[in-house]
């Protein structure tokens, strides 16, 4: 089992980026394969990127490619998301999730979640 805790939400201004941080808990984080979901109010959770254990192979959503990069170091348990160039309809709870896979397209693939961080961006 792993316990995720995310932080580096807040207010942005069109434009501008965001780090997004995700702590694991636990001693087999390298194992899981892990994801970053964002859901909008009224919305349903999407996938945003997800990466594999060891790093070597990410998955981007069509609306942030380009923009956005998932990353992970292991050695610290951490998964990264960076947010360049953000835009209005970034705006949402962002959730980061680990799973075994081997799927790993859709939230229900996922069964352990953090608790979520919100992100705004304003136009």
């Amino acid at each position: 089992q792993v316990q995720l805790v995310e932080s580096g939400g807040g207010l942005v201004q069109a434009g501008g980026s965001l780090r997004l941080s995700c702590a694991a808990s636990g001693r087999t984080f390298s194992t899981y394969i892990m994801g970053w979901f964002r859901q909008a109010p009224g919305k349903e959770r999407d996938l945003v990127a997800h990466i594999s254990p060891h790093g070597r192979s990410t998955i981007y959503g069509d609306s942030v490619k380009g923009r956005f990069t998932i990353s992970r170091d292991n050695a610290k348990n951490t998964v990264y998301l960076q947010m360049n160039s953000l835009k209005p309809e970034d705006t949402a709870v962002y959730f980061c999730a680990a799973s075994l896979g081997p799927v790993v397209s859709h939230a229900y693939d996922y069964p352990y979640w953090g608790q979520g961080t919100q992100v705004t961006v304003s136009s």
